[in-house]
């Protein structure tokens, strides 16, 4: 499976400080799902987030996972520029990624990430922290293949 991993960051895309949660979400798409990783791609929030998955998406991934940019202040604007993109929403996976570790941190269900497919892709944004890109990885890793299997057409194993 060929990944795409974006860091939606106005400051990391200004060199005010350096992305720490994209190279993370790379290692573990790597690790955790097997994945050939690329990126990340560090964008600012806004509309260079739907420019970067729609070029994920002219060259073919089989799946784009954003970090960043989910959360509710205003500058927050990935799951809308997602929204852009994608043809249908998966809301169960982005439903359970901010189930994921709520007991700890409440937080969490704050995260406004979208899930969904844009033509045989599938794009995924996640928080821009440490723990919320282990935990989404934690949910999506299980299912990964088989989700990307079924996007692309595959039928369910018997």
């Amino acid at each position: 499976m060929r990944a795409l991993v974006i860091t939606a960051s106005n400051r990391a895309s200004a060199g005010i400080y350096e992305d720490e949660s994209g190279p993370l979400l790379a290692d573990l798409l790597r690790q955790a799902a097997g994945c050939e990783v690329d990126g990340p791609v560090v964008v600012p929030d806004g509309d260079p987030v739907e420019s970067a998955l729609r070029k994920g998406l002219a060259d073919g991934y089989d799946v784009i996972v954003t970090t960043g940019g989910t959360g509710v202040t205003p500058m927050d604007l990935t799951p809308e520029m997602t929204s852009r993109v994608i043809s249908r929403e998966i809301p169960g996976i982005a439903e359970a990624i901010r189930l994921a570790n709520r007991e700890k941190v409440p937080t969490s269900i704050l995260s406004r990430g979208l899930a969904g497919q844009a033509g045989k892709t599938l794009i995924v944004n996640l928080p821009g922290s440490s723990g919320g890109v282990r935990d989404g990885v934690a949910v999506l890793a299980p299912i990964l293949r088989h989700t990307v299997e079924q996007i692309q057409g595959g039928d369910h194993p018997r």
